[in-house]
């Protein structure tokens, strides 16, 4: 799933990769496009890039935290095969609320810079569930924003279709940033699809596109390993919507707990997890190893047929 090289003026002559050049980053804002449309999943599986501007984040420990090696982040994992760069300012788990403003401060430029570097196919998401962060990316480039609070902010549902863009609608049921301790449900499979049918709802009601509406059950979200397991088990039942799921499984606790393993070493049972996923549906992975999904989902679309092999065949021809 190559992507093609990114614009000149990232990297400077005889520089190996644009990854490891100076990135040009200027304080002028980009000019405001309108939000692309998401591509086809029907026989596609989407790979989408983690770039987090945050000096807290769990798996890459603010090595992206300066703008300039956020950035570089998002060019690279382009280069490695990425189809969307989703970009946060704020990780998921509890903590002290940051200042809308100071959220915007971290993305924006991010998204407005990679908006100018990257190729038109490569789309740009952000992570948020503040609904003036949301216009604020929007109107830098941004093309998705991915809610992982569910439609926490009343404001984010109207936000997104008034100015066209796609939504990431998740799973998750503490209020933003607090803790949800030992989480109990009836049926997790069942209030999962329950709470999806009705953000769902909300967003159409509000004026979003179905076709720029994505799914997200939110593994590990105010859920146990158990639990998650359980959502991972049934997960045909978010896939039973007609809309792209995104399965956001990369290097969790989930991952950890169920093979015993720190973080630095889950990579082959993010793959598994996702194989799983992708087998019952989901079409949209959200990684931290962009170039490993990249080439496990290129194999995966080989082998159902959705694209051909790249080359040369000359195996016993």
């Amino acid at each position: 799933m190559g992507v093609p090289p990114v614009a000149a003026s990232v990297a400077t002559a005889g520089t190996p990769c644009a990854s490891e050049a100076s990135v040009a980053i200027t304080s002028e804002p980009a000019e405001q496009l309108a939000p692309r449309p998401l591509p086809d999943t029907r026989t596609r599986v989407l790979v989408m890039g983690i770039v987090n501007r945050t000096q807290d984040s769990f798996f890459d420990e603010g090595r992206t935290w300066g703008l300039d090696a956020a950035v570089r982040a998002g060019i690279s994992a382009a280069e490695a095969g990425a189809d969307l760069i989703d970009v946060g300012g704020v990780k998921f788990a509890p903590g002290e609320p940051l200042p809308a403003a100071e959220e915007i401060d971290r993305v924006v430029p991010v998204i407005s810079a990679l908006r100018r570097e990257l190729p038109a196919h490569v789309l740009l998401s952000v992570d948020t569930f503040h609904a003036v962060v949301a216009e604020a990316s929007i109107a830098a480039g941004a093309d998705l924003i991915n809610d992982t609070t569910g439609l926490s902010d009343p404001q984010m549902a109207a936000t997104v279709a008034r100015n066209g863009a796609s939504l990431v609608i998740t799973h998750s049921v503490a209020a933003p940033r607090q803790a949800y301790p030992r989480p109990q449900y009836d049926d997790v499979a069942e209030e999962v699809r329950e709470f999806l049918a009705a953000r769902l709802e909300r967003a159409l009601e509000a004026g979003i596109d179905r076709e720029r509406i994505v799914l997200d059950p939110g593994p590990d979200l105010n859920k146990s390993t158990l639990q998650t397991l359980e959502v991972l088990r049934d997960w045909s039942e978010y896939t039973a919507f007609g809309l792209p799921v995104l399965a956001a499984l990369s290097r969790k606790d989930v991952i950890g707990e169920s093979l015993g393993l720190p973080k630095e070493e889950r990579l082959e049972g993010s793959l598994a997890a996702a194989a799983w996923a992708v087998h019952q549906g989901a079409r949209i992975l959200r990684v931290h190893d962009v170039q490993a999904t990249a080439r496990f989902v290129q194999m995966l679309e080989v082998m159902a047929g959705w694209r051909d092999p790249a080359g040369p065949l000359v195996h016993n021809t």
